[in-house]
């Protein structure tokens, strides 16, 4: 399996920038955004409930009888920063949930950035994790996730009102749209030759060809120079582009200059609170995070 999403494809500019997004409210749409699920959707889902059960927030979402999520219909774009899968026991119901949203939400209100574990799933042969889900997708899916990339339903990178969400970062500055585009390329390329003898070939060559998007570093992966999934928040710094990312696991949120990291997920997941959403506005940025006593709590980060 793979992300199966029925929805419209999204074209420029309303696939690359929250300006384009229309709305008949007075204000602007919020950004929420959430980064490594990783298969741990009963966490996933506690964080993204955090707006139902603080008082200033509207919710993005909400819980069917069955405990399912669904598109709450109110002003938001809401924003899945990268790696849904791998590591947790619930990958495809994970998928499930972020298909579900994409489809009952309006066009360009669900954005889902690459992570380096989808990424696995356009180059399967290129890692050697056996057990995981992203490396055992079969052809088809393969095809099905590559054509998500070219409807433009998952993107390299989406800029906010004062930050870009991007999986890892970059520490140089670059445009959403020209990053997006570039993604589209390499997934063409990638999708034409599944089931030929170039797959392999064009898997191998992906990451020279698209250094920027999808480089994995001159150091082993996650390397000073690795691209926009793959680079370690160690090697970004204080003077890099104002950005919100995922992909190094913390217990806290954490910023560097204008770089935000929200990968809460994993190092809290045995504990009954720590997971949480960032929500940007065209005034604020702050993190909601989930208490031991089930309350939540806010966090100004710029």
């Amino acid at each position: 399996m793979s992300l199966d999403i029925q929805s419209a494809p999204v074209s420029s500019p309303l696939r690359d920038t929250i300006d384009t997004v229309s709305t008949d409210s007075p204000e602007s749409p919020a950004i929420v955004s959430i980064s490594d699920i990783h298969g741990y959707l009963d966490q996933a889902r506690s964080a993204l409930l955090t707006l139902n059960d603080h008082p200033n927030f509207a919710p993005v979402v909400t819980a069917d009888e069955n405990g399912k999520l669904h598109w709450a219909d109110k002003n938001y774009v809401l924003v899945f920063n990268g790696d849904l899968v791998d590591r947790g026991p619930k990958n495809e119901e994970t998928l499930s949930m972020v298909e579900r949203l994409i489809d009952e939400a309006p066009t360009g209100r669900i954005r889902v950035t690459l992570g380096n574990h989808e990424s696995m799933i356009l180059a399967p042969d290129e890692f050697r994790f056996a057990d995981w889900y992203s490396t055992s997708v079969d052809d088809d899916g393969r095809k099905q996730f590559l054509q998500n990339i070219i409807d433009g339903h998952v993107i390299a990178a989406y800029d906010g009102y004062a930050v870009t969400y991007a999986h890892a970062g970059a520490k140089t500055e670059y445009d959403a749209r020209t990053v997006n585009d570039e993604l589209i390329d390499a997934a063409e390329k990638l999708r034409s030759a599944i089931g030929t003898m170039d797959d392999g070939p064009v898997q191998s060559r992906l990451s020279e060809e698209h250094p920027f998007v999808l480089g994995k570093g001159d150091r082993g992966v996650k390397g000073p120079s690795a691209g926009l999934i793959w680079m370690s928040w160690k090697h970004l710094t204080p003077d890099s582009p104002p950005q919100v990312v995922g992909h190094t696991r913390q217990t806290n949120p954490q910023t560097k200059g204008s770089v935000h990291c929200q990968d809460l997920i994993q190092k809290n997941r045995d504990s009954p609170s720590g997971e949480g959403v960032f929500v940007e506005t065209s005034e604020s940025l702050v993190a909601l995070r989930r208490d031991a006593d089930d309350s939540v709590s806010t966090k100004p980060l710029a």
